[in-house]
């Protein structure tokens, strides 16, 4: 006898946690009524299996940056924080509540393009009293950024809107940078037309493309190097359905690495692309 299939809505009833799972996976400092208002746990506490796989991706980041946090509120009395690119704004929320309000100090500026998300955003910081949430609807480059940051992180943000993010923390001098890149096609449109160097790395389309994107992150990370930023490169745990899982952070510990910048150099000149993050860095202090 044949046993019968599964409807969709009965693997996805299986699947659902309830509550009391939901609440064994809240890291410190997290609570329900965010993630609710976030549409991520439903009103009775509980989280389909999408949506906790998302909690989980959001936990895991918030761990990855928890010590960069924690020292930017032993240090600074108004911590001045950027989440560019915000998106639904997630990870700005959710770090909002675990520092900022638990603090009752600080301030967090949310840039997203999309109208839609913007009025998203907003009404949720209303609807959770987060007064000390700012957003502005504007392309990254483009925005408000305070002349001091001190955390700034760029999640997805795609192609060269990473890069914008990257630059303008630098002009801001934070302290701490995060990044997770995401679509990194500029490199590979440069490498198509360059025929120096070590060509065979990207001379089909699928290395130019795997190529180039690792490339671009090379570039990003010795660019922070280069300003005295710390870098540690990682993967996202829990992220693995998604190809772009990269996690670069730069702790500011110098104004200058020579180095670094020599290493650029010498990279640029066996592969000569110039991305928009190399027309668009800051003046290096020395």
């Amino acid at each position: 006898m044949s046993r019968r299939k599964k409807t969709s809505g009965e693997v996805k009833a299986r699947s659902a946690l309830s509550p009391e799972a939901v609440q064994g996976t809240l890291l410190e400092g997290q609570s329900l009524p965010v993630l609710q208002a976030l549409g991520l746990v439903t009103p009775r506490g509980g989280a389909s299996a999408d949506a906790h796989r998302k909690i989980k991706q959001i936990s895991h980041f918030v761990q990855q940056i928890a010590p960069a946090l924690d020292d930017l509120f032993e240090r600074h009395p108004e911590p001045v924080l950027v989440d560019a690119a915000a998106g639904k704004a997630y990870l700005g929320l959710v770090i909002y509540e675990r520092w900022i309000a638990r603090h009752g100090r600080g301030r967090l500026i949310a840039i997203e393009g999309r109208p839609d998300l913007v009025t998203r955003v907003q009404g949720i910081a209303t609807e959770l009293g987060f007064d000390r949430l700012e957003v502005q609807p504007a392309r990254i480059a483009e925005a408000q950024w305070p002349e001091r940051v001190h955390f700034a992180m760029a999640l997805h943000a795609c192609d060269t809107a990473t890069d914008e993010a990257l630059a303008m923390a630098l002009a801001a001098k934070a302290d701490h940078v995060a990044l997770v890149p995401c679509c990194q096609a500029e490199v590979a449109r440069l490498l198509k037309e360059v025929d120096a160097g070590p060509a065979d790395l990207w001379r089909h389309a699928w290395h130019r493309r795997e190529f180039g994107a690792h490339l671009t992150n090379v570039i990003r990370a010795l660019a922070l190097q280069s300003y005295g930023y710390q870098v540690t490169v990682t993967e996202l745990a829990g992220w693995e359905h998604s190809l772009k899982n990269e996690l670069i952070l730069g702790r500011r510990v110098a104004r200058f690495h020579a180095g670094a910048e020599r290493q650029l150099t010498q990279l640029l000149e066996q592969i000569p692309v110039r991305p928009w993050l190399l027309e668009h860095l800051p003046p290096r202090e020395t």
